[in-house]
């Protein structure tokens, strides 16, 4: 990342890209620059498609970890006015009998930043799952952590993010503690 870009984003509150740029003439696969620019950004990143709806809906990615719950808070902050769109936050686990991990914390937190909010709890692999559900949604945003920073790189080798910044069907914002 250059390293005024870098430090721009030490004191915004928020870092918008355009996510087809990324991927012109690369055979579908991120470049090392949006990675690292993800990576190394010091405020959420919204990597947003050329073309899409203004989100009426807002999917919140949850696996248990402080960046997901992080993510959620952030959202919260930067966009009042979107939290209180229709909500869903969805959990995934290959496990099917393990319930949302701190249920009670998570709907204690959520509640007072989304007040139209659904728990989801999808059964299914959580990298493919989520992608697939989120499939033919429109005028959705997806709200997710970076699930630790230092293993940010593996977001993009086995995670549903980077197909659906790939697909530009939807705007994905994404941060890390």
């Amino acid at each position: 990342m250059l390293p005024e870009l870098k430090k721009e984003t030490r004191f915004a509150d928020l870092l918008i890209i355009g996510g087809e740029v990324f991927y012109k003439d690369l055979g579908g696969k991120p470049n090392t620059y949006l990675k690292t620019i993800l990576h190394d950004a010091e405020c959420p990143v919204v990597v947003v498609p050329e073309e899409y709806e203004y989100p009426e809906k807002i999917v919140l990615a949850y696996d248990g970890s402080e960046s997901s719950v992080y993510a959620i808070k952030q959202f919260s902050y930067l966009f009042p006015v979107l939290s209180h769109k229709k909500t869903v936050l969805v959990y995934a686990d290959e496990n099917d009998k393990i319930e949302f991990p701190d249920q009670d914390y998570l709907e204690e937190l959520a509640a007072r930043h989304y007040p139209d909010l659904a728990f989801f709890k999808l059964e299914t692999n959580p990298y493919r799952g989520v992608k697939e559900w989120l499939e033919g949604r429109k005028a959705t945003l997806l709200v997710s952590g970076s699930y630790g920073r230092s293993g940010f790189s593996q977001l993009f080798r086995k995670s549903f993010i980077n197909d659906l910044i790939l697909e530009h069907k939807i705007p994905v914002f994404v941060t890390h503690v």
